[in-house]
């Protein structure tokens, strides 16, 4: 049996919102990091790059990684940017393939990667969900998993999203959600909330779709009074504003980009109003 489950990382630069995740006794972030693309590099300065961005994230709360074997080197990069303060960060992984056996050895890579435990364990665009279940379950139980989850992201598998939502054995999702991509209202949040799995939400920058055409200055004016500064910000608080998301991953691989994402955790969160003008900014 492994020791008891790592403490939170004191945040030091914003006042960032923990929520609990759906019912389960883990609270995180409201703002994490993802690892997609940004993290499957190989050059030694590109991993010292990310080392720092990990420092960064660490030194203002936004201690939650989500990485998966389909992100190239992406997973083994985290763990040794981690080294020696892995207790301080949440890890969220995945397992992705159609194979049991290939799964088992996922999931032996990972635990390596971050000492022997992983937060939040995955399965990957559901795919095996069934044959990759009984292998999480077993690691729950031996506590070295703290959280099964299952993502998707995807609108035409959201049924069989909700088909494994409701067999009772995850207790997390991750989806995308942003203005352009809302089709999670329609279902899979509204059963979420009834069930009360975690939400980690994907995308909440649209892919950077969202940013290539930002509002000015005068535009986000409005949106003052609610902490908000920047357009990455106004998006991320559209996500969180919504209390069924529990926490968002925005990737990026930009000095001082983290920093600037995490003061999107900090209370007020947008009301019904301010939701609608970031939807209209967005062009939604």
């Amino acid at each position: 049996m492994l020791q008891g489950w790592h403490a939170h990382v004191v945040c030091t630069v914003t006042a960032m919102e923990l929520r609990q995740l759906g019912q389960m006794d883990l609270k995180v972030p409201v703002v994490g990091v993802g690892t997609w693309r940004v993290f499957d590099v190989r050059r030694r300065t590109e991993q010292e790059r990310v080392r720092d961005q990990v420092t960064e994230a660490l030194s203002v709360g936004a201690n939650l990684f989500d990485s998966s074997p389909m992100y190239g080197e992406a997973e083994r990069v985290l763990g040794h940017a981690l080294g020696g303060r892995r207790e301080q960060a949440l890890v969220a992984t995945k397992v992705w393939t159609p194979s049991a056996r290939e799964g088992r050895a996922q999931v032996k890579a990972a635990m390596d990667y971050y000492a022997g435990t992983v937060d939040v364990y995955q399965i990957h665009n559901l795919v095996a969900w069934e044959d990759h279940l009984p292998m999480l379950e077993a690691l729950r139980n031996e506590a070295r998993i703290r959280v099964i989850g299952a993502t998707h992201y995807s609108p035409s598998a959201f049924a069989e999203l909700a088909t494994v939502m409701r067999t009772g054995r995850i207790g997390q999702i991750q989806i995308p959600y942003n203005p352009h991509e809302r089709e999670v209202e329609r279902e899979i949040l509204p059963l979420a909330e009834d069930l009360g799995i975690g939400v980690i939400v994907m995308r909440p920058l649209g892919a950077g779709g969202l940013m290539r055409r930002a509002p000015n200055e005068k535009e986000l004016a409005p949106l003052r009074e609610f902490g908000v500064k920047t357009w990455a910000q106004a998006l991320i608080k559209w996500v969180l504003s919504d209390p069924r998301c529990h926490v968002a991953i925005p990737a990026t691989s930009r000095a001082g980009r983290i920093t600037e994402n995490a003061r999107a955790g900090d209370p007020p969160w947008l009301d019904r109003e301010a939701r609608e003008l970031v939807d209209r900014l967005a062009g939604a």
